[in-house]
């Protein structure tokens, strides 16, 4: 629940900027009178951007945190699987595939969440006018939630390499050994 919410809220945030930008590019165009913020025209600012790389480390360190303690919690079950003849590529491949799927699931609610919340915020700013804008903006914000499913999806299995590599050379014996 941890790697998932992590990517969700990271995710979340990246797609609620991207969009919010690229909704803002596309409404200041139609010459849409804005009232209560200024539009910015000239895309992603550096702040913006450090903003996104900042959260998106952390969401990195708080899958690793959360896979060592999912590696620690399973020592027995990795020595039982190692006993039964699971070799370190299967460990590695195993603990991988879960992190990959907890961080796609996460990554796509956490794209909707984005970006049902940046309609929202921006139906308050542009009114109705927001929906007949819809056509062109769509296409670029969907190609940001899919980058950004992508992007959940690689970050959560980064964040899981190291863990499942430590997982992977426990010796059996002493994984069946640990009292927990």
């Amino acid at each position: 629940m941890i790697t998932t919410a992590g990517i969700l809220l990271g995710i979340a945030f990246f797609v609620a900027t991207l969009s919010g930008n690229v909704i803002s590019d596309a409404m200041s165009k139609r010459e849409v009178v804005v009232t209560t913020i200024d539009v910015q025209t000239e895309g992603v600012s550096a702040q913006q951007i450090w903003l996104i790389v900042m959260s998106l480390i952390v969401v990195v360190v708080g899958i690793a945190n959360s896979m060592l303690m999912a590696v620690t919690e399973r020592f027995r079950e990795i020595g039982t699987m190692k006993c039964l003849g699971a070799l370190n590529r299967f460990v590695v491949e195993l603990f991988l595939l879960e992190s990959g799927f907890q961080g796609l699931s996460g990554a796509l609610m956490g794209s909707l969440i984005g970006f049902i919340s940046i309609m929202l915020l921006s139906l308050k700013d542009y009114g109705l006018d927001l929906f007949r804008g819809f056509p062109e903006y769509i296409l670029h914000v969907l190609m940001y939630m899919g980058i950004a499913c992508l992007l959940g999806m690689i970050l959560a299995v980064l964040g899981a390499a190291g863990p499942a590599y430590r997982a992977a050379q426990l010796p059996p014996a002493d994984a069946m050994r640990v009292e927990i």
